[in-house]
């Protein structure tokens, strides 16, 4: 029996499949006025809302989906600032001033969410962990040594080391000390609902697509409704509104994956990151007083490109059974991030020209402290106070020749795949499916999307992604289609799950 049909075929998270009843939200149904709309229902856009609401703005929050349940619901859930091998490289291309303001950004997060853990009691599993980055390949070494002499110059605490408290195969690694793990939901869930008693509002099913501006700025919903405000902050991958910002030419989506194992092994604690590709994602998550789930997460590619998405998870279920002893599979999940040229995120004003209008985007896989330092500055800004991040994560920010270059590459792949998937040939037809198959079609003479459920019912796409025209991929992990261009990804009924699209694919 393949290996995808002995896991759950739409599976939860553990984060999601965790929980207990979430809060119902109800749909905008009229229009609406506020001081602030916050756009996007994730850690960001949950956690500015909170912070503006305890300012005493009136402030609605809108979410297409249901709120906490994106790349925050299948995040590995780490509170870090070391990502990845970072810190060496911003020295060299960004300097020291600016590397160090990085880590300090990730580190006020990190206090922020302790406090507020602390000052609510929240029971979310937070427990301070180590974080390491290693190395099983002699080239990554140096690389990884440069890391931790970027750690002595930055005054970051941690050390080079040999070994870890893991055992894996490795020849050096980097540790950052005091770091911290958490269940992201119950966190965040705690600070929806004290939001919600400052008065705030929070529709979801609620998709917004536009900004109209005549003496304060309008988000306009695709059921036609408009919420009138002072201030607009998208927190959504792709910005919702651009703004002529040209951000979906300015970030790339990358997927990556997890699965959630049960072990026979003790786990020794600590957080771990592999430097080369593919990546190893590693970390423990308590299910009760005496289970524990092990995290293994990793195998990143570009969205809608690469090989077959089911593999991934085969390539983490053989890394889990070389390196730990191996019980059972529970859980496994994907998650979508953005990426920018030079690494940092976008946050702040959409454009000089709309000081009314923020974004927070671009977390490159560490949205948990990237995200809440997105609304600790977000806020900062609209109550017009100081905050020393200001310039450094800056959409409008200058970007070196090496950043302009990789986007310049980033949007020749674009191009190659837009005229790719025009002319591909396509042999296979939709009678062809077996259930639970689904796949790129020839439906009298056009290019088609496929997918026949467990139960033998057919569903017919046009590929055609409704942002610019790109043809979507299949995604046999996740049964989604997605989009190699911009990482739009669609459910297999064609309904849009993640952006920048925000309509459906057209129904067959």
């Amino acid at each position: 029996m393949p290996y995808h049909k002995e896991l759950p075929q739409f599976p939860e998270s553990f984060w999601t499949a965790s929980q207990q009843e979430r809060p119902l939200f109800p749909k905008l149904e009229q229009d609406a006025e506020a001081d602030v709309v916050v756009v996007g229902g994730g850690i960001s856009g949950i956690t500015t809302a909170y912070l503006l609401s305890r300012e005493g703005l009136r402030v609605t929050l809108l979410e297409a989906g249901v709120v906490l349940n994106g790349t925050t619901a299948h995040t590995t859930a780490k509170i870090t600032a070391q990502h990845d091998l970072i810190f060496d490289e911003l020295i060299r291309t960004e300097g020291k001033e600016k590397a160090a303001l990085y880590y300090q950004a990730s580190k006020d997060a990190m206090a922020f969410i302790e406090e507020t853990i602390e000052n609510y009691q929240i029971e979310c599993g937070y427990s301070k962990q180590d974080a390491y980055v290693y190395t099983h390949h002699v080239d990554y070494i140096v690389k990884v040594e440069k890391e931790a002499k970027a750690y002595e110059a930055l005054g970051i605490p941690g050390a080079y080391l040999d070994r870890m408290p893991l055992s894996l195969p490795m020849f050096g690694a980097v540790r950052m000390d005091g770091q911290a793990q958490f269940h992201p939901l119950q966190y965040l869930w705690k600070l929806a609902r004290e939001f919600v008693k400052n008065g705030g509002q929070i529709y979801e099913h609620t998709t917004a697509v536009d900004v109209e501006f005549v003496d304060t700025p309008k988000v306009m919903t695709l059921g036609g409704h408009r919420v009138n405000a002072k201030y607009v902050v998208s927190c959504t991958h792709f910005p919702f509104y651009d703004g002529e910002g040209f951000y979906f030419a300015r970030m790339h989506a990358d997927r990556s994956y997890v699965l959630g194992l049960q072990t026979h092994d003790e786990y020794p604690g600590g957080m771990y990151l592999s430097a080369e590709d593919p990546k190893r994602s590693i970390r423990c998550a308590p299910i009760d007083d005496h289970h524990k789930l092990l995290l293994v997460g990793g195998q990143s590619h570009k969205t809608g490109q690469g090989i077959c998405t089911i593999n991934h998870y085969e390539e983490l279920r053989k890394f889990a059974e070389n390196q730990f002893n191996l019980e059972k599979i529970i859980y496994r999940w994907s998650a979508q991030d953005l990426v920018t040229g030079d690494k940092l995120p976008f946050i702040g004003r959409i454009k000089k020209t709309h000081p009314n209008v923020f974004i927070a985007s671009g977390y490159r896989k560490w949205g948990m402290t990237n995200g809440t330092a997105a609304a600790l500055m977000i806020r900062d800004l609209i109550l017009e106070r100081e905050n020393p991040y200001a310039e450094l994560f800056s959409p409008s920010r200058s970007l070196s020749w090496k950043t302009v270059g990789k986007l310049l590459a980033d949007n020749a792949d674009v191009a190659k795949h837009l005229i790719s998937g025009k002319l591909e040939f396509i042999k296979k037809r939709p009678e062809q499916l077996d259930k639970d198959e689904g796949s790129v079609v020839d439906l009298h003479g056009r290019r088609a999307g496929a997918y026949r459920d467990k139960d033998g019912q057919l569903f017919l796409l046009d590929t055609t992604c409704t942002h610019m025209g790109c043809e979507v991929e299949w995604n046999n992990g996740d049964r989604t289609w997605d989009c190699p261009c911009h990482g739009s990804r669609f459910s297999y009924t064609g309904e849009v799950m993640e952006g920048p699209a925000s309509k459906p694919l057209v129904r067959l």
